[in-house]
């Protein structure tokens, strides 16, 4: 299957645009949509969502089936990519998966090699499961606290931070055989519009980005990063032309990434199919720009009338003069010799037994997020008292956005905290909550002298209703209330009168744990602030 003697030359001009293409589609097994994209358009890769992933022998004979149908197609091995940064982006969450944190979390330890250690035990575990591309690590910088979809995904504001983590995960991941992708280039921290909804300006001068923006993604070049990811930003001071975002802008894959930054590897645009590119532009149009700006790989997640129309619109462009064959070449020697090298550094790798991969980093993991979890306020709140009940309110995202998915956990704080004392009540709200839902979480509060609310902002702003459940709880006499951030940190800045307040940066088991070793002082609270919530509680700072 990894067995690699292609050649450009040896493709025909149908080839050669399909290995441009990573397409995905929604199946457990290889269907008619998948195999269109491989027999048919000669995709040269495939992204999986969570739509692609029932349990983990499932998804290794996915992977296998793949790489066959394209073996037996006379197509080069697929690229098989995904987006499993970690803490609340992951595809994949099933048992007998490690639960590795995400980028905040990890920078909020302040350790690189906890970073370098979380991406080897990834990349081991994606590699086993028949996938060689993650697109990660984010080095944007979250500068911004209303930024809807970054936030959590970064390492934080500090531009040397973030490349010091960034770096670390990226050398995690491709010593392990598995490529991985910076994103999104030239950065998506300071935006305050999600790019799957609108297009999003980033308007600081050039010297301004260099120093802050750019910086890591130049650190990541230096150490030789596989893929950079495309951002659907537009960024005035490097591409003049107004409204025109990085992805389609030759004066920033072309003049900036390439030329002046020297990257040599693939530049892989985000998917096509997000709605600053396809309202703004069309997904064909987009798809052809995006070549001439300069992009080797062509993103285009989820519809297959879309990925036709786009292969379609490259081929015509090309066979129209439009774009020229050379171009079309040297993307995809790109892309083939990308692919003979990890076929090559995979064969020379041991195998991975995922069961005994997972359960030897248990340890690891929850160390890291004990010190990972922040204090960032309390007035003699903690610990809590073990012989008095507790009530938490624990919040569950059901409705998915366009970064995090649906779920309903079967591991909150309440189970957390009830290894630890039986005296523990849980009431399960959602992420957001109507004034009647307010009233009555509230009057529940009555019975109870200790109180642990978990907060969670899946976007820019904590929803107004878990806001005015704090608030009510806050004017209840004799209530020790606790608030933990179990995602964004900045809920902070909708609840400035909170006596005591931590962030875990994520509501995974690990850091759910974490939480209630620290709220019943067995664990010491040792992260940092990776971002400023205010003047008073600045990056890389604690209570």
């Amino acid at each position: 299957m990894y067995d690699m003697d292609w050649k450009v030359s040896g493709l025909t001009l149908e080839q050669k645009i399909g290995q441009m293409f990573i397409c995905g589609f929604d199946a457990l097994t290889p269907n008619d949509h998948a195999k269109k994209l491989i027999q048919d358009y000669h995709v040269g890769g495939i992204v999986y969502f969570r739509r692609n992933v029932q349990k983990l022998s499932q998804l290794s004979e996915l992977s296998s089936s793949l790489q066959d149908l394209a073996a037996s197609s006379g197509e080069p091995p697929l690229i098989v990519a995904i987006d499993q940064e970690g803490g609340m982006v992951a595809r994949i969450d099933h048992e007998g998966i490690s639960r590795i944190p995400g980028n905040m979390a990890l920078g909020a330890t302040g350790s690189q090699e906890y970073t370098y250690q979380v991406g080897k035990i990834g990349a081991k575990e994606l590699r086993a499961l028949g996938i060689n591309m993650n697109f990660a690590p984010c080095l944007d910088v979250n500068n911004n606290p209303l930024n809807p979809v970054i936030g959590v995904r970064s390492f934080g504001e500090d531009p040397q931070a973030v490349a010091v983590h960034g770096v670390a995960a990226i050398k995690g991941y491709q010593e392990e055989g598995v490529s991985a992708t910076a994103k999104h280039f030239p950065g998506h921290g300071d935006t305050s519009v999600d790019s799957h909804l609108g297009l999003a300006s980033v308007p600081h001068e050039r010297a301004r980005l260099d120093q802050v923006e750019l910086y890591p993604f130049k650190k990541a070049i230096e150490d030789e990063v596989d893929a950079i990811m495309t951002a659907h930003v537009s960024f005035p001071a490097i591409e003049p032309d107004d409204g025109i975002p990085a992805t389609l802008s030759h004066a920033v894959l072309t003049g900036l990434l390439r030329e002046e930054m020297r990257f040599q590897g693939l530049i892989i645009t985000d998917c096509l199919e997000m709605h600053a590119i396809a309202k703004e532009f069309g997904i064909p149009e987009g798809a052809i720009r995006s070549i001439e700006a300069g992009a080797d790989c062509v993103l285009v997640s989820h519809t297959l009338k879309d990925q036709e129309a786009a292969i379609r619109a490259v081929a015509d462009a090309v066979r129209s003069g439009r774009i020229s064959e050379d171009r079309i070449d040297a993307s995809v020697e790109r892309i083939l010799t990308l692919k003979a090298r990890n076929a090559h550094t995979v064969r020379n790798l041991p195998a991975v037994d995922l069961a005994s991969l997972s359960q030897e980093a248990k340890g690891l993991l929850s160390e890291i997020a004990g010190k990972g979890i922040t204090l960032v306020r309390d007035h003699d709140q903690l610990p809590l008292n073990q012989d008095e009940s507790v009530l938490v309110y624990w919040p569950e995202l059901l409705r998915a956005t366009q970064v995090d998915e649906a779920w309903s956990r079967s591991f909150t704080l309440g189970d957390a905290l009830n290894g630890r004392s039986g005296r523990i009540e849980e009431i399960r709200i959602g992420t957001d909550l109507s004034d009647e839902e307010v009233d009555a979480a509230v009057q529940e509060a009555g019975r109870f002298k200790q109180v642990v609310v978990a907060t969670y902002t899946s976007e820019s702003r904590l929803p107004e209703g878990q806001r005015k459940l704090v608030e009510k709880l806050l004017q209840l006499d004799g209530v020790k209330l606790i608030v933990a951030s179990t995602r964004n940190p900045y809920d902070l800045n909708d609840l400035p009168n909170i006596p005591t307040y931590l962030c875990c940066y994520e509501n995974t088991p690990y850091y759910m744990d974490a939480l209630a070793g620290v709220l019943y002082g067995e664990v010491k609270p040792e992260g940092r602030l990776p971002v400023s919530l205010s003047d008073k509680h600045l990056s890389g700072s604690k209570a």
